[in-house]
């Protein structure tokens, strides 16, 4: 079973779910498209991990309603009980920072810029979905998963932040002086 397989069964653990709201649920964390969630679940039922109901839709086409066995709870323990790999980026910006020497430095500091303020933005979108959280009876250990990618968004904005401004005025350098508010 790969990565994807056993992130599709950690969401069922907290309840069941189609393979699209799957597949929606899973992005923040690993984007993946229908072409390759729908065969992985099909496997996934194949092999006993999953079962899905169907269920009827009026408007729409019936769906498959997925939810973990016991099998599938099993495997999922084993795998959390492996070391983790180590994390797999794939970033456009990155390469592109390889050979930024190539262009004038106002170039260089709008391709940073532009995201910065992505994060940004990210930032503020999975911030008010944790006060809406918070309005509607605060956060308990299921929407608490929730906030894990603005912990991911808030890493990677400091990350990119401390590459463009270096130093910090108050003295302090790198990163954990300008992601002390964080």
């Amino acid at each position: 079973m790969n990565t994807l397989s056993y992130g599709l069964l950690s969401f069922l653990t907290q309840s069941s779910f189609s393979g699209y709201d799957l597949m929606l649920k899973i992005q923040p964390f690993w984007p993946a498209k229908h072409s390759q969630i729908y065969p992985l679940l099909a496997n996934l039922e194949k092999e006993e991990y999953v079962r899905y109901e169907h269920v009827a839709q009026s408007d729409k086409p019936d769906k498959k309603v997925y939810s973990l066995t016991e099998k599938g709870t099993q495997a999922l323990q084993q795998w959390l009980a492996e070391p983790a790999s180590d994390p797999v980026t794939r970033d456009e910006l990155m390469l592109k920072a390889y050979c930024l020497s190539l262009v004038e430095p106002r170039i260089a500091r709008k391709l940073f810029t532009g995201r910065l303020e992505h994060y940004r933005a990210k930032m503020r979108s999975f911030e008010e979905k944790i006060t809406q959280l918070e309005q509607r009876g605060g956060l308990t250990p299921e929407t608490s998963l929730s906030t894990l990618p603005l912990c991911s968004v808030r890493i990677s904005y400091c990350t990119r932040q401390c590459l463009i401004a270096g130093p910090i005025s108050n003295g302090a350098s790198g990163c954990f002086g300008f992601c002390r508010e964080f």
